[in-house]
């Protein structure tokens, strides 16, 4: 039985990554046919398409009853996204940071990554907490095409280029594709799903603690293959862009779209609000003075995600089989590790305003 979950679960990773990548190609190819600038495709039709795992995994995990399975792929998702995918990218090379990704979009990230905290301290969110997240989720799409026009209208040339009509063929070519990987990804998470529970339940493990591991990684395989691929080519604001931007997807959309089509919403454990949420908070202030030290992610700091990811792993694996070596583990990291980071933090931040202080 445990080797029909296992194909199960990893049967339904391989099919939610070929859906994913079916899906953002077929949709970019019907936004190019129905003449969208490029850079609205890349900044919407992209970033949803490869937190479309993430939303087919959490909306059919919350159907089903596992809220625990739904909020820990988001978590998850996100941790995974950020101390993971980043960290790998800019151990390949270091990231650049635009300007306006500090200014406007790291803030932004940090304020929704509170909201499921602040929605789910009644113990749920609710249908009506969901469709607030949606609203959201649209307004930020909103935000975004507009600040996209705005850039087409400066570089008319790269609009043109992008925007002449295409062929019926290509329309109808674009919209299968888009629709087959929507059916792909539809089965790809009934089996992860399924497959994921069943491991959970034989090992005696938490279905919150396989969301946040297995089925977390595996529904961000679309973000980690873009943005690593990215930064190896040299293309270092796609890489970080992805990033943040399938992070706020999974909060308002995947969440929201779980928690507003539930029955009754999606249930918060008590241990998602002492340290998950908390957790995904953290990691997403973080990301504001290393982001804004030197406009760039240096290898050190890709290495400082990297281990503070194995690190919450090895949390969780520890406290979910009760070991002996889980108060060491806990006291280490919070008397030592995290005072340190902090610190570190403080004088990167301190250095960095001073020397735009001295620049100006």
């Amino acid at each position: 039985m445990a080797t029909v979950d296992t194909i199960r679960l990893l049967g339904g990773l391989l099919l939610l990554v070929v859906g994913a990548q079916t899906l953002v190609r077929g949709a970019s190819r019907l936004a190019r046919a129905a003449g969208v600038s490029p850079l609205v495709v890349g900044l919407t039709v992209v970033a949803y398409g490869t937190s479309s795992p993430e939303i087919a995994v959490s909306a059919k995990a919350a159907w089903a009853g596992q809220a625990d399975l739904a909020l820990g792929n988001v978590v998850g998702s996100n941790l995974f996204n950020v101390l993971l995918i980043l960290g790998v990218s800019a151990l390949v090379v270091p990231l650049s940071i635009s300007a306006r990704l500090v200014r406007i979009e790291v803030p932004i990230l940090i304020g929704v990554s509170l909201l499921p905290l602040v929605l789910g301290l009644d113990g749920r969110i609710g249908r009506l907490d969901g469709l607030f997240l949606v609203a959201g989720a649209l307004a930020y799409t909103a935000f975004q095409v507009r600040v996209a026009r705005k850039d087409a209208m400066a570089l008319p040339a790269s609009r043109s280029s992008g925007g002449h009509a295409a062929s019926r063929a290509s329309v109808l070519a674009g919209a299968a594709a888009t629709a087959l990987g929507l059916a792909v990804l539809v089965i790809g998470s009934r089996w992860l799903v399924a497959g994921a529970s069943a491991l959970a339940r034989a090992v005696g493990m938490s279905e919150l603690v396989i969301g946040l591991t297995i089925v977390a990684a595996g529904t961000s395989l679309p973000e980690a293959a873009t943005s690593i691929l990215a930064a190896a080519r040299g293309e270092r604001d796609i890489a970080v862009g992805n990033v943040v931007g399938s992070n706020l997807f999974n909060v308002l959309a995947v969440l929201g779209i779980a928690a507003a089509t539930a029955p009754g919403g999606v249930p918060v454990s008590p241990a998602a609000l002492r340290f998950d949420f908390p957790v995904m908070v953290a990691v997403a202030v973080a990301c504001l003075p290393i982001f804004a030290s030197g406009s760039r992610i240096a290898r050190w700091e890709g290495a400082l995600f990297v281990a503070y990811y194995a690190a919450y792993v090895a949390y969780l694996l520890l406290d979910a089989g009760g070991h002996d070596a889980l108060p060491a583990f806990s006291g280490a990291m919070l008397f030592f590790a995290l005072p340190l980071t902090v610190v570190t933090l403080l004088v990167v931040g301190f250095r960095t305003a001073t020397g735009k202080r001295r620049a100006a």
